[in-house]
């Protein structure tokens, strides 16, 4: 090939989000040279694509950041309790510039495939711009909510109007001013992009397969107050942070169960924990997770709120999640999400019993009606967790199996840092890892620091391969899974187990055993000289 550009790092790192930024900067705080490859024309990974109107952390601000410079946290102050995706978006932007992170980036570089040789103990990484580069290690950085899922429905692209997806939306905007749209799909994006599409709109026809819990998320300017209390008193809170379930200081730790109070003490606590406005509303109580019957008496504390939002009888009826416990899917915060359904130029269809059969050049067709519209929105969500790893083709010279081929039933990793037999490969909140059930940002600080500090132990230890022993990956995802059955989270048919992806594994991606426990483990395997992992000290 001509004009290919090679280089030689230490490590590759694939993604430049927020995972990838911080992968950067640690490493080369001990001294090693990067490269990172990024598809995107800047930083900010899942910020940088969902520009959608109304794209919004469901994590405090406050809490939503970077804990690893406390100067950063000094200077940077928020606007809102509940961060927008532009202010996240300059954030990212701060943080690369005042670092100096994007000289080590290469941006719009989609990494189409990498391979290890063990001959050299070298990684071969490949751009889709002929860009080479070769490192002792690849860390993949790619996201876990980076490849937006695009349902394949017949005559989608004979469309007349226009197409647009949450993930990957317009950085231009898009104007849907007296246009009538249709909206795929009512999770999280869906949840927040419908309530702004319906304020522009002459029409706005929500297609809704499973409703979903959400909660009022009472976003308002950022309480001055708050902000001071948080900035003098950090080190506290993100110690709190660090060893919390969910790597959130704020969330409650509760020792009591649901039916520890009585009905009247419950709903007392529930009406609080509404007016709160955060997903810690599900830690109220330390059974909610694991309890079906007290799961039940805060769903239906819920389900009550949406039928007194929601006018009509009929509409609130549809909207009222009755097919999974409350918490086991991911809970939504939105801003006049139900309200919505009051306006006139708002409908609701019911595709789990009308089932959405085709689209033609002018709208969406189900078993029953012809919706005709001018824009089609899918809020139909990503191939969670695994599909960014899984769109590299990664593999090891000599051997016929690709990752691809390994992972086929399901991912399989040691402590979601790393799988049998791919040397030298690391992830950054990878399937196994606490991940998406956490604040993103504390389970990448502590991904991220963990790997800086194994990688130090092994240039010290003049260890040039490392990979999980078979054994303990196996026991790695016998216990992910079994921590699992401990919870109602396997009752749901979530993008967490994969079922919103066709023929994808049925297999229960993140680690549900919580962050600070999780933490310990990855504390302890370190402790005792990196157990469950191979160490080669061989020479290339």
């Amino acid at each position: 090939m001509n004009n290919v550009s090679q280089s030689h790092f230490d490590a590759v790192i694939i993604g430049a989000g927020f995972g990838g930024m911080y992968a950067i900067f640690k490493l080369r705080a001990t001294g090693m040279s990067v490269r990172a490859f990024e598809a995107g024309t800047d930083v900010g990974g899942t910020w940088y694509w969902n520009r959608y109107p109304g794209a919004r952390c469901d994590v405090e601000s406050i809490e939503y950041s970077y804990s690893f410079s406390e100067e950063l946290q000094q200077e940077w102050s928020w606007s809102e309790r509940y961060a927008s995706q532009p202010e996240i978006l300059r954030y990212a932007g701060h943080v690369a510039d005042r670092f100096g992170l994007r000289e080590d980036i290469r941006f719009n570089q989609r990494v189409l495939t990498a391979e290890f040789d063990p001959a050299v103990n070298l990684w071969t990484v490949r751009t889709d711009k002929g860009e080479v580069a070769t490192a002792q290690f690849l860390i993949t950085a790619a996201g876990c909510l980076s490849v937006p899922r695009m349902p394949d429905i017949p005559g989608r692209d004979d469309f007349g109007g226009n197409l647009y997806h949450t993930g990957a939306w317009p950085h231009e905007g898009v104007d849907f001013t007296g246009r009538r749209v249709g909206v795929i799909g009512t999770g999280s994006s869906g949840i927040q992009v419908i309530p702004q599409i319906a304020k522009a709109a002459a029409h706005c026809t929500v297609f809704q397969r499973t409703p979903n819990f959400s909660l009022a998320a009472y976003n308002k300017p950022m309480d001055p107050d708050l902000a001071r209390e948080y900035k003098q008193n950090y080190a506290t809170h993100r110690a709190k942070a660090r060893h919390a379930a969910a790597g959130i200081a704020s969330h409650p730790t509760p020792e009591k169960g649901a039916f520890d109070d009585s009905p009247s003490e419950r709903e007392k606590l529930y009406e609080i924990g509404w007016n709160w406005g955060n997903t810690g509303f599900t830690r109220i109580y330390k059974d909610i997770l694991s309890n079906l019957e007290a799961n039940d008496t805060m769903a239906d504390f819920v389900r009550r709120k949406i039928r007194d939002m929601v006018k009509n009888p009929d509409v609130a009826a549809m909207l009222t999640p009755n097919d999974h416990p409350i918490g086991t899917k991911r809970i939504c915060l939105d801003t006049d999400y139900f309200e919505t359904y009051n306006r006139d130029n708002v409908s609701l269809v019911d595709v789990r019993k009308h089932p959405i059969t085709s689209i033609s050049r002018e709208g969406i067709h189900t078993d029953n009606e012809a919706y005709p519209l001018d824009a089609i929105v899918f809020a139909t969500g990503y191939d969670a967790v695994t599909g960014a790893i899984l769109g590299i083709d990664i593999r090891v010279k000599g051997r016929q199996e690709s990752l691809a081929e390994k992972w086929s039933a399901g991912p399989r990793t040691y402590l979601g840092l790393m799988t049998a037999g791919f040397p030298n490969l690391f992830f950054i909140t990878g399937p196994g890892s606490p991940s998406v059930l956490t604040n993103m940002i504390s389970s990448i600080e502590q991904h991220v620091e963990w790997i800086a500090e194994c990688l130090q132990y092994l240039r010290s230890s003049s260890v040039h391969r490392m990979e999980a022993q078979l054994n303990s990956e196996d026991a790695w995802v016998t216990h992910v899974n079994e921590v699992a059955d401990t919870t109602l989270f396997p009752r749901a048919a979530s993008w967490y187990i994969g079922a919103n992806i066709p023929g994808k594994p049925r297999v229960f991606l993140p680690y549900v055993g919580g962050l600070g426990r999780y933490r310990a483990r990855c504390d302890e395997v370190a402790r005792r000289g990196y157990e469950g992992f191979s160490l080669d000290e061989t020479a290339a």
